[in-house]
């Protein structure tokens, strides 16, 4: 099937790449002409493992790459909208760049068309983008017919690739039974061993993707909120993670203290409900109070080592080795990251700061451009030597087995600040680190 994705980022290049691999004729369109040529030249813009290979096995064949809304949208009848929608100051959802697209839609359509949107966006866009294509069409005074359908996307950045090929479940929204039989007929070779397809109306459709994001926003939060009342009462996350993880009406998944989520949907997704909520008269307390704990939670990592050096001459001219900038493993997204907090706070106490990260160094680097005592290093050891701290903020694997006994000799302190409880307290002290966990009493 001949497929159009409008956007190239995150959600629309992996998805191109994937339906371009199932055997789709997939179109990638985007307004940004230097995105368009890098991705024909075969540079991908974003780091997703196993995208670059998916592309480069499929451009030319079955994916193509191109900035030009006529012959897209005339080429191709299935039209999936992939676009940004960024938070506004308030916590708005902005759906201006869909908005766009829906306008350009109208303007070339002149025969029957699938639209489906694939962007988060507030319950009731997939209707407003329908409204703006018929205006565009009784303008032109054409009676072409289309359909409009929502199929929100529930990809993991870091496993993306095989979240979009082997999928726990697809939703799609939809008004008439074409649309639906197409996006069954879309989504075929991805259902072989079983049907996977949750069919329902549009508005819980986009409600659904919201709805989940925000269940998973909350278990972190919650997480988080034990963690601080076990540092209280002398009490062990991890256990207290066993103990309630066991029961299966609750489950192990996003139960692990951290230092906040992050990430370009989590925040977003649970600030536009929010604001959805209220905007209908209804208070979304529990939302809220989620957004809170993220929000302090983050700076739990910065209050710890503020608090561990201020009996000892405090942050001023400290050196910290951060390990892992982007907001979680795996991806080189550093939107709303905690790394960012961390970063900014010890910065302004007066810390020298060695960072490093596996993938997203040159994202930090467009962020913090031109700040004095930021140092970008080679590798975890490099970030380390000379240091009178190590803060874990992201979980990488390769910060997994660290050879601490080599690496302490060579720093000018001993502690050890892990963001993300993935060090065991005991061998840590035992090591001689002074060792600091996530809701984790120290012995």
């Amino acid at each position: 099937m001949r497929i159009l994705i409008i956007g190239t980022g995150y959600v629309g290049l992996v998805t191109g790449a994937c339906f371009a691999e199932m055997g789709h004729l997939v179109t990638c369109l985007d307004i940004n002409e230097e995105k368009i040529r890098l991705l024909q030249q075969g540079k991908i813009p974003i780091y997703e493992p196993g995208l670059e290979e998916l592309i480069t096995r499929n451009y030319g064949h079955r994916l193509f790459f191109t900035t030009d809304y006529p012959s897209g949208i005339k080429e191709n009848k299935i039209i999936f909208i992939a676009v940004s929608t960024p938070s506004l100051e308030d916590g708005k959802c902005d759906t201006g760049y869909i908005e766009k697209v829906a306008i350009e839609i109208g303007k070339e359509i002149d025969s029957y068309r699938l639209i489906v949107n694939k962007s988060t966006a507030p319950i009731g866009t997939t209707t407003f983008i329908e409204r703006i294509i018929q205006d565009k069409l009784q303008q032109r005074g054409l009676t072409t017919t289309f359909d409009i359908a929502s199929n929100p996307e529930f990809l993991k950045e870091g496993s993306a690739i095989y979240d979009c090929m082997k999928p726990d479940r697809i939703v799609i929204g939809t008004k008439t039974a074409k649309a639906t039989t197409l996006l069954r007929e879309i989504y075929a070779p991805f259902l072989l061993n079983h049907d996977r397809i949750l069919s329902m109306d549009i508005a819980s459709s986009e409600m659904t993707k919201y709805a989940a994001n925000a269940m998973l926003a909350t278990r972190i939060s919650f997480m988080n909120e034990m963690a601080c009342i076990c540092e209280k009462i002398g009490a062990n996350i991890h256990h207290v993670r066993q103990g309630i993880g066991s029961d299966s009406r609750i489950g192990y998944s996003f139960l692990y203290a951290g230092v906040g989520y992050g990430g370009s949907c989590f925040p977003k997704d649970v600030k536009a409900l929010i604001f959805l909520a209220k905007e209908k008269g209804y208070e979304p307390t529990l939302l809220q109070v989620v957004e809170e704990i993220n929000y302090r939670q983050k700076k739990w990592l910065s209050q710890t080592i503020y608090n561990y050096f201020s009996s000892r001459g405090g942050l001023k001219g400290k050196t910290i080795a951060v390990w892992g900038l982007s907001f979680k493993p795996d991806t080189d997204d550093i939107r709303e990251a905690p790394s960012l907090t961390l970063i900014r706070e010890l910065h302004a106490e007066g810390a020298i700061l060695k960072l490093y990260d596996p993938v997203a160094m040159k994202n930090t680097r467009n962020i913090f451009s031109g700040w004095d005592n930021l140092f970008f290093c080679q590798n975890e050891r490099d970030a380390a030597i000379g240091a009178d701290a190590i803060a874990l903020v992201t979980e990488w694997k390769q910060f997994r087995n660290v050879d601490f006994e080599k690496l302490l000799p060579n720093m000018k302190g001993r502690a050890l600040f892990d963001g993300r409880n993935q060090y065991r307290s005991l061998e840590m002290q035992e090591k001689g680190w002074d060792y600091f966990g996530v809701g984790i009493p120290r012995t």
